[in-house]
């Protein structure tokens, strides 16, 4: 037994006496030799002729070729700098870490900037500004056109430059800087929002934050995005082709391709032109492990995107928390719940050395697991508490559905101002003047009102410390759900869980088509992820819970915007039936996608039957050379 470098196929190597055929694929090589013994009274042997040519014997699918890990001679790699210009001491970055480092800060630089809005009037006619709205849509979608490449070419190229083993920890650590980055756009985009859109005029002008009409200068979060970009693209461009050592780390890789799909296009040029892009789309739709798993994380991005949008929205009217409570906690649980997840599940492939197979196996283990914790939501459901109006009359009187009652009928109350106040008989107002307050002591936090008509109890007209606490104070009524806590630790749970299968699903990916098309294949996987999940996600989700409103937000204008208030139980079992949906819709396609790989032939299948292969030629050279010498 002797190492041979490269990888060689024996189908391409003549035998004889002299020259020994050898056999290798990835594996130590094994040579066999043919010694002819002549008789001893027999004639010289001829002098020893060229074999004929043979037809090359197929390659065996498990075996890199040019539809799987290609020619080794297509590694160009190169040093780190522009052309000429390579000075040593950045050679140190010319590494896969030096990679992963450059692809964490780009990824984290692709932020969220929120936008204030400004108070509309009754007007109908279009304002100018409106086309300015196009600007933006066009800035969205240069943003995505260049932000694409770097989970699609960015993740191909860290797969190629590092072993199989440990290629899902760097894109697990990658992906999860990717999710760390809206989160520093929320805390940075809130900071800049307390600046006056102008901000030569911050102490030129009368309002404060608290008006709807004061605007943030949300422009300063793209420019300080726009310019981290582009400092970070500058090194970044300095990466070569091929990092070095990645001929070596190929050299050693073994074909994963699902076995319908392998053996499809086995020239060696195919994909060099644009006109290969059809057969190329059309090769990865007929592998069907690679839709399920594609249609997996579509299923998981609807709902991901989701409870990203409305999770604060639910936690605020359960648990009867302000909006920033509400936004904060959700943002604690999100956050870093799935960055932990991606970065645990590409420890744990990386760490067992999963195959395939395997990996499909773990990432479906995990979806099993969330999908029983989302039932979380069905155990956090809180009865509505009581408000006026709307579930409580006013002590008796009015009816409900309509705020209006005659202890604040001369009030003249404005239902599109929603200022709520909880009173002391523990029920809920629309707002101190639906609540018939007449008077307020403002220097107490929070706001304290008294003399308020619609509210049980004795009225003074000079109130004392405690009479003054029976009246009303600004504020939702504390609610007297106590599974805030549980809640929140089950659910970080199964974010945890639902992220695990990320990094594993996209490695599976990489796995289980060609080598050539793993960039289109995550090219594809992007765009219908953002057409079937991240797109409808939201949208879906925003009309389900809209349609558990039972108190609306109506304007000076008569139209209906926001809504106020939940019907909770609702909410909670609508939320349950669209996770658990998702959910099972994953579970179905990863297990699918199990079933149905086909992984190829093992290196050691591989081995004996090129082994078998050449053993059968020698044996068959020497039987017609041993006939020749007969006759």
């Amino acid at each position: 037994m002797k190492n041979c470098k490269g990888i060689e196929n024996p189908a391409f190597v003549a035998s004889s006496p002299e020259n020994p055929r050898r056999l290798c694929a990835s594996s130590p090589c094994i040579e066999i030799s043919v010694v002819s013994t002549p008789d001893a009274g027999s004639l010289p042997a001829p002098a020893p002729q060229e074999p004929p040519e043979r037809p090359e014997s197929p390659q065996p699918p498990g075996a890199p070729d040019a539809s799987g890990l290609g020619s080794l001679s297509e590694y160009e790699e190169g040093p780190y700098g522009w052309g000429s210009f390579q000075p040593r001491a950045l050679q140190r970055c010319n590494t896969p870490r030096g990679f992963l480092f450059h692809y964490c800060l780009l990824a984290l630089t692709q932020d969220t900037c929120s936008a204030t809005k400004n108070k509309h009037g009754c007007s109908t006619s279009g304002s100018p500004l409106f086309y300015y709205l196009y600007v933006f849509v066009l800035g969205q979608l240069l943003l995505g056109t260049g932000g694409t490449p770097l989970y699609t070419l960015g993740t191909a190229f860290i797969d190629d430059s590092v072993p199989i083993h440990k290629s899902s920890l760097y894109i697990g650590i990658g992906y999860a800087m990717s999710i760390l980055g809206p989160a520093v756009g929320y805390v940075l985009g809130g900071q800049l929002l307390t600046l006056y859109i102008d901000v030569d005029l911050k102490h030129s002008i009368d309002i404060t934050e608290d008006d709807p009409r004061w605007l943030g200068a949300w422009w300063i979060g793209f420019l300080i995005s726009w310019l981290l970009a582009w400092s970070l693209i500058i090194p970044f461009s300095c990466f070569p082709k091929h990092l070095p050592g990645t001929a070596k780390i190929q050299e050693g890789k073994i074909s994963q391709t699902h076995q319908s799909a392998s053996l499809q296009h086995t020239d060696s040029n195919f994909g060099q032109s644009f006109k290969d892009f059809p057969a190329a789309l059309k090769n990865l739709m007929r592998n069907t492990v690679f839709m399920c798993l594609v249609l997996s994380t579509c299923s998981e991005a609807f709902i991901t995107t989701g409870f990203a949008t409305f999770l604060p929205k639910f936690i605020e009217n359960q648990f009867g928390l302000s909006s920033s409570t509400a936004a904060t906690l959700a943002g604690t649980v999100l956050i870093p719940g799935a960055a932990l997840g991606q970065i645990l599940g590409g420890i744990l492939v990386s760490k067992f050395k999963m195959t395939c197979k395997n990996i499909m196996k773990f990432a479906l283990l995990t979806s099993v697991i969330s999908l029983v914790l989302t039932f979380v939501f069905a155990y956090a459901n809180c009865e509505n508490e009581p408000f006026a109006g709307v579930s409580e009359l006013y002590n008796g009187t009015g009816e409900l559905g309509n705020l209006t009652a005659p202890c604040n009928a001369d009030c003249n109350c404005l239902r599109s101002y929603y200022y709520p106040v909880c009173g002391g008989d523990g029920v809920q107002y629309f707002s101190p003047c639906f609540a018939g307050c007449a008077q307020s002591v403002s220097k107490r936090h929070p706001k304290v009102y008294y003399n308020c008509s619609c509210i049980e109890g004795e009225i003074d007209v000079t109130p004392t410390p405690s009479s003054v606490s029976l009246e009303a104070q600004a504020g939702k009524c504390s609610s007297h759900c106590k599974n805030l806590p549980p809640f929140l630790g089950i659910f970080f749970a199964a974010v945890v869980f639902t992220f695990m299968a990320g990094t594993p699903v996209t490695v599976a990916i990489l796995r289980c088509v060609n080598q050539r098309q793993r960039s289109l294949a995550l090219g594809i996987q992007c765009t219908l992820l953002r057409l079937l999940g991240t797109i409808p996600g939201p949208i879906i989700f925003g009309s389900t819970i809209d349609s558990t409103c039972i108190l609306w937000d109506i304007n000076e204008c008569g139209n209906k915007g926001a809504c106020w208030v939940y019907n909770n139980v609702k909410m909670a079992y609508m939320l349950v039936a669209i996770s658990v949906i998702c959910k099972i819709i994953t579970v179905f396609f990863i297990g699918l996608a199990v079933f149905l790989y086909k992984p190829p032939p093992s290196v050691t299948d591989v081995a004996f039957q090129n082994q078998n292969a050449a053993v059968t030629t020698v044996s068959l050279e020497s039987d017609l050379s041993k006939a020749g010498n007969d006759g």
